[in-house]
């Protein structure tokens, strides 16, 4: 029998999109779209609504065990990538793992698992950069940083950034998907909240100080015979630029003695690259 197309409505949760594969089982249904309730366009096929049912998700999530261990980082971050029509494509690749089993990790051929595998390499990689991108400023007290990431890379990030400053209060912002890291000390002391209208602040005197040290040792390591900004860009695109220190303009404005210290460069350098003089 053959099963029921359908267009499938969920809350744009990861527990949502669970929640709505388990019914499409049970129901022998077959999306061939899902939407939000964001999503005012209309769709030819009979819409399902979805409610988010814990339970439900929970024994979809277990079910990921038997696609191995790669197979099942793919099916869980999939969902965080920006892959147009995520859930779609996942959908078919849960429909194919729980055939294959784990095996599917190896069907590298497969269009289905080609595309989930790149979408979610790109999630990783991304992650990698900003582990290494990620600039914080002392604001209050509190480790504030922002970042415009392509994808949800919070939840990748989170383990690295809570390691590595365990004993601090920090925050971290996503701009693009208005979402925000929350760490304190303590055990379970972190969460990812959405959030509609995050305000870092105003950076004070001593923070201004610290952006314009960071600025000046960046500057002077820098060496000239290295500068190549093609490689640059290779390492470090020009997305990333934005949110970084180094590249920010506001770093003079707390000390204005020190800009005319000799031999400044008056663009921004690299480590490792000096800018052309003059």
């Amino acid at each position: 029998m053959a099963w029921t197309q359908i267009c499938c409505q969920y809350d744009g949760t990861y527990p949502g999109f669970l929640s709505g594969v388990f019914d499409c089982y049970v129901n022998r249904e077959e999306p061939v779209e899902f939407r939000t309730p964001e999503d005012m366009c209309c769709s030819l096929y009979p819409l399902r609504t979805v409610e988010t049912d814990e339970a439900h998700a929970q024994r979809v999530y277990r079910s990921f065990e038997t696609f191995g261990r790669e197979g099942r980082e793919m099916a869980v971050r999939c969902f965080l990538t920006c892959l147009p029509d995520k859930e779609l494509w996942l959908w078919r690749f849960l429909r194919l793992g729980y055939r294959l089993g784990p095996q599917i990790s190896r069907c590298l051929t497969d269009p289905t698992v080609d595309r989930v595998r790149k979408a979610v390499w790109r999630l990783e990689h991304e992650a990698h950069q900003y582990k290494g991108f990620t600039r914080f400023s002392q604001l209050n007290g509190v480790l504030v940083g922002e970042i415009e990431p392509k994808n949800r890379v919070l939840p990748l990030l989170r383990p690295h950034f809570c390691g590595r400053y365990p004993q601090e209060r920090f925050v971290l912002h996503d701009r693009t998907h208005a979402e925000v890291l929350f760490h304190q000390p303590g055990p379970k002391g972190w969460a990812i909240l959405p959030v509609e209208d995050f305000q870092a602040g105003p950076a004070g005197p001593e923070e201004l100080q610290y952006r314009q040290l960071w600025r000046a040792f960046y500057d002077t390591i820098a060496i000239e015979g290295r500068y190549n900004p093609k490689c640059r860009m290779t390492h470090m695109p020009k997305r990333y630029w934005a949110m970084m220190t180094e590249f920010q303009k506001d770093w003079d404005a707390a000390l204005p003695e020190v800009r005319t210290l000799p031999g400044q460069p008056r663009e921004p350098g690299c480590s490792g690259c000096t800018p052309p003089r003059g």
